[in-house]
């Protein structure tokens, strides 16, 4: 296992090249099982990405699409990250609604919750007790540290057992629901796309600090022995 740092000019060959790469992941899990699921984030940086994954020439009819995280905002609001997805995917590509598997943000925090944890089982045909394993999951990180909706100091980072939970953060709007530390430690392989001068304390922070998520959530199947490549563009870049 092993973790790569790759570096570009600009946040939109970043995200570029994070597409490639996500590409590739997908075809190999598609060769080996005859599906692939991605974990998909929000954020701005990642509509480049989507934008170039529309353009490549995958069986979207074999692709299974979740999230890491969901602000419970209606489908169609700009601030919903599925709606990030459609707006810059999904209406270019029209995936079988099946293979979408969203969080309800439109429902209360409880209801969203448990019905995304329901499919999550369904779908990975989960025990009580197991975690699924997503081919691939992409994330970012905030300027402090934070990745998913997990922010430092949060006591959820402890529970690496549990598939997600409603959270508010610092950072609005809220709540959320958020995968959780178990989870993201079981993916395949970790996409980190990054870009911009304001994350280069928090790249700093996860590459040089002691690892310690309660500090640095992005540290989470991102650095030591985890499977994960980082796109940074050349300001974020800067924290390496």
């Amino acid at each position: 296992m092993s973790v790569a740092t790759h570096a570009y000019p600009s946040a939109k060959a970043a995200a570029e090249a994070c597409a490639t790469r996500a590409a590739s992941l997908l075809e190999d899990a598609i060769r080996k099982s005859g599906r692939a699921t991605f974990a998909l984030s929000g954020g701005s940086t990642p509509a480049h990405m989507f934008d170039a994954l529309a353009a490549m020439p995958l069986d979207w009819t074999r692709i299974h699409w979740f999230w890491v995280d969901e602000r419970m905002v209606p489908p169609e609001d700009k601030e919903s990250n599925f709606h990030l997805t459609k707006q810059h995917l999904f209406d270019r590509i029209s995936p079988p609604p099946v293979n979408i598997h969203r969080i309800f943000g439109e429902l209360p925090p409880d209801q969203a919750l448990a019905g995304y944890e329901a499919d999550l089982r369904n779908f990975f045909e989960l025990g009580p007790a197991d975690l699924p394993s997503f081919d691939v999951i992409h994330r970012g990180i905030g300027p402090e540290a934070h990745t998913a909706s997990l922010f430092p100091g949060s006591p959820l980072i402890a529970d690496r057992t549990s598939l997600a939970a409603v959270v508010t953060t610092p950072k609005p709007p809220n709540p959320r629901v958020t995968l959780l530390r178990g989870v993201l430690e079981r993916a395949g392989h970790t996409l980190m796309l990054v870009a911009g001068e304001d994350k280069v304390d928090a790249v700093r922070s996860v590459f040089h600090e002691p690892f310690d998520p309660s500090k640095y959530p992005a540290q989470i199947a991102s650095v030591g022995a985890a499977a994960a490549d980082w796109y940074l563009d050349e300001l974020a870049a800067r924290g390496l």
